[in-house]
């Protein structure tokens, strides 16, 4: 009950936070022209040009390079950049906003939380593990592991969004990067920015192993398992950041994604479970999620630029999900492990392989039978 008033608590705070910054922390979602009394004379295009080209003009000097351009550096000092610049700007820039200390702070919080809970079930283990459908510490684990694939995710879609919205894109797109220096360039930046996210996740499956919790095992295959996860959903978001011209629909449409692929299936098999005495009743629920959630999939991340790979992705990994959380209750975590990095690595590299080599198909400026 500790553990459950603390996350709604958390949940409560995180939401009221949310909703009160919401247009601080994306400024350039609505844009508004203004224009002040002594405003220069409408040009000869009309009124119309000039509110579109002042609400350009303030969307750009918005947006992080506007900010570190504009700051007070001295003139003729300047720092070194490596081989691969969108990487450097990632790892050495806010590219990413003030409002990624706000979201590592948050998350430090949660992770205190879900972790001392953590550490109150294993001592209490003994009275509760004969009767848990679960182990003892996957109750707050699963949770947290949860939201740091969220939070990693929108930090990969924003990555791209953000560039989008400042105007930035474009131009970033119209030097002489090569897509391969693009698209790393971005992963790097982004587990390097939820790095918390990442790391810490695998270390508290570490302490429930040094509490005998959990397996070798166990923990090599969680920690497989958690990385190949994160990849994944990265790339996820690199995807519908890029196939996805509107802001809100690229993030609409990663982060449902997400949800769908771990709270539907999850509520997908609750459903079976409920209905386990009649294979009729359990057949409906199969079919909605599985099947229907498939083809959801492949609509959203492969009907603007379809391809034999992300059909087959999308129709293939509800059902690993499906079969992974069922061997996960069942006591097979080599079943979940293989599983798991074959689907999510395959739909990974659906997304990576197009990204690289049909840099204009991925991005939409362009089709495939052009």
């Amino acid at each position: 009950y500790v553990f459950l008033g603390t996350a709604v608590l958390l949940i409560a705070v995180i939401n009221g936070v949310a909703i009160a910054l919401v247009r601080v922390w994306n400024p350039s979602r609505e844009v508004r022209a203004l224009v002040p009394p002594s405003a220069k004379r409408e040009s000869i295009w009309g009124v119309e040009h000039d509110m579109q080209a002042g609400a350009a003009e303030a969307a750009r000097s918005g947006h992080v390079d506007a900010q570190l351009r504009s700051g007070a550096r001295p003139k003729g000092q300047s720092r070194p950049v490596w081989d691969n610049p969108v990487l450097w700007r990632e790892v050495c820039t806010w590219a990413y906003g003030r409002k990624v200390i706000a979201i590592r702070v948050v998350y430090l919080l949660t992770f205190a939380a879900a972790a001392w809970a953590v550490h109150a079930s294993l001592a209490s283990a003994e009275a509760s593990a004969a009767t848990a459908l679960l182990p003892v510490a996957a109750g707050p684990a699963l949770p947290l592991l949860f939201i740091s694939l969220v939070i990693v995710n929108a930090l990969a879609v924003t990555s791209v969004t953000n560039e989008r919205d400042g105007k930035t894109l474009d131009l970033l797109l119209a030097t002489d990067l090569s897509p391969k220096e693009f698209i790393f360039g971005k992963i790097g930046g982004v587990l390097w920015v939820s790095k918390e996210m990442i790391v810490l996740p695998m270390l508290l499956c570490g302490y429930v192993w040094f509490r005998r919790g959990m397996t070798l095992e166990e923990v090599i295959y969680t920690s497989g398992g958690l990385a190949v996860m994160n990849l994944f959903v990265v790339m996820l978001g690199l995807h519908c950041g890029m196939i996805y011209a509107n802001s809100r629909t690229a993030v609409s449409v990663s982060l449902g994604t997400v949800f769908f692929l771990f709270l539907g299936v999850v509520t997908c098999v609750l459903m079976m479970v409920s209905f386990s005495g009649s294979f009729e009743m359990q057949l409906a629920p199969f079919v909605a999620f599985i099947l229907g959630g498939g083809v959801g999939l492949f609509v959203s991340l492969g009907s603007r630029n379809p391809s034999a790979a992300i059909a087959t992705a999308s129709l293939s990994v509800p059902f690993a999900t499906f079969y992974a959380i069922v061997s996960f209750l069942r006591g097979m975590p080599l079943a979940v492990f293989i599983v798991m990095c074959a689907a999510y690595g395959f739909t990974t590299a659906a997304m990576l392989i197009p990204a690289i080599y049909e840099f204009d198909v991925a991005m939409g400026r362009t089709t495939g039978s052009d």
